[in-house]
């Protein structure tokens, strides 16, 4: 089997993720995972594919035949399993202003920490006014990682930006 690592993006519409799941299921693939979402009038999402070696390239092949509707890029996926670095949760709260993720990923790297999930949001704060930022990281922590040393970076960013950061 070869995994295909389907990014897909179009103006939002009833019948996207069916139209993928059609040319998918065409094709003998089996839909593994996926991350899909509305933003602003946008359907964008990524979307693991499992399918026979043989059947890869037409599989993409027409992938490409709904153009007009979604722009699909495909790539094979990584055989390298990580599986077995654990995770961490790491949940931000703040004030809203740029540069929010760029500082808390910046931190990360550092510390060769690979992004597993990322979900944000910004919303009105209730009493105090303005807008409020909300990040939930989830990233998988390899065993040379100073968990002492990026809680501290974590901790001193935290400050610098004046957000709530918490590790789990």
């Amino acid at each position: 089997m070869t995994t295909l690592i389907l990014t897909v993006a179009g103006a939002d519409r009833p019948g996207l993720v069916a139209a993928v799941a059609d040319v998918v299921d065409a094709h003998d693939g089996n839909w593994e995972n996926s991350r899909l979402a509305e933003l602003a009038g946008t359907f964008a999402g990524v979307i693991e594919v499992s399918v026979g070696a043989d059947r890869a390239a037409d599989l993409e092949r027409a992938l490409s035949g709904l153009d007009g509707l979604l722009t699909i890029a495909v790539r094979t996926g990584s055989d390298a399993d990580e599986a077995d670095a654990p995770l961490l949760s790491i949940e931000v709260l703040g004030n809203d202003r740029p540069g929010i993720v760029r500082e808390v990923s910046g931190v990360l790297s550092s510390h060769a920490l690979s992004i597993e999930e990322l979900t944000t949001q910004t919303r009105d704060a209730a009493m105090a006014g303005g807008r409020l930022f909300e990040a939930s990281v989830t990233a998988r922590v390899p065993a040379s990682v100073d968990l002492a040393a990026l809680r501290a970076d974590l901790e001193r960013l935290a400050t610098e930006i004046q957000v709530d950061i918490t590790v789990a």
